[in-house]
């Protein structure tokens, strides 16, 4: 049987600090806590599913707690602001 692919499986959570909250204004960056396992083809795949977005490039980083961070570039006609709003991000 299939694996069926599951994009929440792999965005844990958006993160809402100040260095995320200035990615969104000017890089046009969403930053999120992903599955530890997950490689950028994966994380690419999730978030051009669950958010309706075309994906430029992805960043990881496993924090000092363990935890694996994603900073994902949108390409230009999308706005990573107006999902950041849909998703509470940022107000």
């Amino acid at each position: 049987m299939p694996k069926i692919f599951d994009p929440y499986r792999i965005l844990r959570a958006p993160i809402s600090t100040e260095k995320a909250i200035r990615m969104i204004n000017e890089e046009n960056k969403l930053a999120f806590y992903i599955d530890r396992r997950a490689n950028k083809k994966e994380i690419k795949k999730a978030v051009e599913e669950a958010l309706d977005a075309k994906v430029e490039k992805v960043w990881t980083i496993i924090t000092i707690d363990g935890r694996k961070k994603a900073y994902v570039k949108l390409t230009p006609e999308y706005r990573a602001s107006d999902i950041a709003a849909k998703l509470g991000v940022i107000g």
